[in-house]
């Protein structure tokens, strides 16, 4: 079964999940949740509109499919749940290495990036579930009709929200953004294939578009398994 969406986003999405085309994904994932192994489990698919309510939202960060392994996928683009898990994925791995060398703080033990939602960082993945060991299996299938129109309602937000666009993929939704108002910045993805994330310091430009803004910063430091205990 598909959860229903968090509180503070159902006035937001309230006419998008009446829409045919909602009802015939929700049937889809339903339908593969019986035949197939589905990440993330189904109470943890709206996790980032969860963490982070819809009047909190400062910071978009956009990725694209969920990671395919048990532990990993939790509802948050690039964070892994199971703070044991082993090895993390190459792409958070620079992650870590970036915010070390941007903001000189601590790789942290883990790859679990409640923290950065909690603070008004929407994590979203533009499609939100995926079987078991396939990549993308559940692309094309209106997820990112959806995803496009949190991206949309983000947008319509009064006040400066950060849109973090890493990688070709998410830079295509910077169609959806009011520059006007708001800012985007982007990078190559954090993926070891691409070249030039490393270096390309989001975290502090985040924090100095929001000391602009008078907004308040994002700690970006992720405290170690030992701190949340």
């Amino acid at each position: 079964m598909m959860p229903p969406i968090p509180t503070s986003w159902r006035s937001q999405l309230a006419d998008e999940v009446d829409k045919p085309y909602f009802r015939q994904l929700q049937e889809f994932v339903e339908e593969e949740q019986k035949s197939q192994i589905i990440y993330p489990p189904a109470d943890k698919i709206f996790t980032a509109l969860g963490l982070t309510p819809y009047r909190e939202v400062k910071v978009l960060l956009l990725g694209q499919d969920p990671y395919i392994l048990k532990g990993q996928a939790h509802g948050l683009c690039f964070s892994i749940e199971d703070k044991e898990f082993r090895p993390l994925p190459p792409s958070l791995r620079n992650i870590h290495k970036e915010l070390r060398d941007d903001l000189n703080v601590p790789v942290p033990d883990h790859g679990n990036l409640e923290h950065w939602a909690r603070q008004g960082v929407l994590m979203l993945n533009a499609v939100l579930t995926v079987r078991e060991g396939q990549p993308n299996s559940h692309k094309d299938r209106g997820w990112e009709t959806f995803t496009d129109t949190i991206i949309s309602k983000v947008n319509d937000k009064e006040s400066r929200v950060v849109f973090v666009l890493w990688g070709a993929y998410a830079q295509k939704k910077a169609k959806l953004v009011d520059t006007g108002r708001h800012i985007i910045l982007k990078a190559p993805h954090p993926s070891p294939k691409s070249k030039g994330f490393l270096g390309s310091r989001p975290f502090s430009k985040v924090n100095q578009a929001l000391r602009e803004a008078g907004q308040t910063e994002i700690d970006w430091r992720i405290p170690n398994c030992a701190v949340d205990q």
